[in-house]
């Protein structure tokens, strides 16, 4: 195992200011003979914090065959790429509260798409206001915290959710405009997905518009603005202030519309149907009626999408990942032209999974690996470049981490581990696994835990603490998840060991590496 920068702050014999005796490990990771003992010692660097809605991990650097996304590919050769890295909750508000927080969704207590984070936790320091409070200028434009329930305590300014259109073409404009705009009211349906009030307007947009014709395009330009501001102070070598920049984008979200452009990239007969049939044995509390995406005006109530509106759809996913990806890049070019990379720790992540129709199945808010997996690239200047990591990190864990790469003190309450050792070297052994939740009605709590090869998913009575149902799914044999184990009599030991790692939703303190 490679020598940690813990280690080698601790072991290497120094001579002088000038040398060090010996060539360590992290040295020759780096791939430099006298590497300076400051590029490893942390240090106040910039963040700039990009969130992705709904982005799945299946971009190019993550091996998808179709996907276009040269820029996020291009950051990873810069940095990090966590092959296995999981959401706490799969849908926006929860899993954005436990993220910003540092903590699980039942220590914020937000399980929904309506609560604010200091009605349940009204002391809590976030991340971006834990950089704030020490010393950092924090800025935060387009969705971070979710849509209505940011929070002001974060910033050091105002936060800004970005100007510009969901839909541009007259057609959708009109539709929208006579039936409403009505979004979908959080977790209120029967198995607890957004119910499906009808929004009438069309579910994808191809429109021949420049970038900046619908919001994302807004934001990108609200944030190259900020970066221009904020890079005198942070290039200063004194009385200078390092920056948070959050800057979240809502694509790919529904709706999915993107300028012409990002269509044309993809070949629409190229795409293949999803795996339709739902896993074998799985229980019904499982699914959802997907609701989300039922609720534009040319998707069906009920029932599933035929296959020209599947790849329709596919194709209109596609494309809002490419657009995303262009802005990405104005945003890279931009840090790359204010000479700020080199001081600059930038995070990508997508805030859950997504479902295009396997299983029959759209949209998130389940426990299934498609809802749970999600993508996290780190770029930082003092670190290794182009480098994978298959550890099993969480969301939780980006608070502690980003404190620990700038040297910060680290708050108490945090319930994630800092994966810093996993980015000295990517094959240091870590957590066992990784832990997700999704609530339905009725007070039923499905707990999901990922260990290195299973997912294993308990759906739990909250009154009487029962377990009423559970799922097993072996990932190495069944990468599609076509069949639930959970049954099978040559399981029952495993099954009981991984009910003994749950603890009722409490493993996640038994396993931290």
């Amino acid at each position: 195992m490679g020598q940690t920068r813990r280690d080698f702050l601790k072991n290497s014999t120094i001579i002088g200011v000038g040398g060090i005796v010996g060539l360590t490990p992290f040295q020759k990771l780096f791939g430099q003979k006298n590497f300076e003992l400051s590029k490893i010692i942390p240090r106040k660097k910039n963040i700039l914090f990009i969130a992705v809605d709904d982005l799945r991990p299946e971009l190019g650097c993550y091996g998808h065959p179709m996907i276009k996304s040269p820029n996020i590919d291009s950051l990873a050769k810069s940095g990090v790429l966590f092959e296995r890295t999981y959401c706490q909750q799969a849908v926006c508000g929860p899993t954005r509260a436990s993220l910003l927080t540092g903590r699980r969704p039942d220590t914020t207590k937000i399980y929904d798409l309506k609560t604010h984070i200091r009605s349940t936790m009204p002391d809590v320091v976030t991340l971006q206001q834990h950089f704030k409070n020490n010393g950092y200028f924090s800025e935060g434009i387009g969705k971070l915290f979710h849509v209505g329930l940011e929070d002001e305590a974060s910033y050091s300014v105002p936060h800004r959710p970005g100007n510009g259109a969901n839909y541009v073409l007259e057609e959708n404009l009109k539709l929208l405009k006579e039936g409403g705009k009505v979004s979908a009211k959080g977790e209120n349906s029967e198995d607890g997905s957004p119910g499906s009030t009808r929004m009438r307007a069309h579910a994808t947009e191809c429109a021949d518009v420049p970038d900046e014709a619908y919001l994302d395009g807004n934001i990108c330009q609200l944030a190259i603005e900020s970066l221009n501001k904020l890079a005198p102070s942070a290039k200063a070598k004194k009385d200078g202030q390092p920056f948070f920049l959050g800057v979240g984008f809502r694509k790919p979200h529904l709706p999915f519309c993107a300028p012409k452009k990002y269509w044309d990239l993809y070949d629409r007969e190229k795409i293949a149907m999803p795996y339709p049939d739902k896993p074998k044995n799985a229980p019904d509390i499982a699914f959802t009626t997907w609701g989300e995406l039922r609720s534009y005006s040319d998707i069906p109530e009920v029932g599933p999408c035929d296959e020209a509106t599947t790849k329709e759809l596919i194709h209109g996913y596609y494309a809002c990942v490419s657009y995303t990806d262009a802005l990405v890049g104005k945003l890279l070019n931009e840090l790359d032209k204010l000479d700020l990379r080199k001081d600059t720790i930038i995070i990508l992540w997508g805030d859950h999974g997504w479902k295009l129709g396997e299983y029959s199945q759209w949209s998130k808010h389940t426990n299934f690996e498609l809802d749970t997996h999600v993508p996290m690239i780190i770029s930082d200047p003092d670190y290794p470049k182009g480098i994978r990591s298959n550890a099993l990190t969480e969301f939780v864990d980006i608070y502690p981490t980003l404190t620990e790469l700038c040297g910060l003190p680290l708050p108490e309450g945090l319930e994630g581990t800092s994966f810093v050792p996993v980015m000295e070297d990517p094959n240091h052994k870590w957590k066992k696994a990784a832990f997700s939740q999704y609530p339905r009605p009725k007070k039923m709590m499905g707990y999901s835990m990922r260990t290195d090869q299973y997912r294993y998913t308990e759906w739990i009575d909250q009154k009487s603490n029962e377990v009423k149902f559970t799922e097993l799914y072996d990932l190495k044999n069944d990468p599609i998840c076509k069949e639930s184990i959970a049954l099978k009599p040559e399981y029952s030991e495993l099954i009981k060991t991984f009910h003994e790692m749950m603890n009722g939703g409490l493993g996640w303190k038994n396993v931290k590496p």
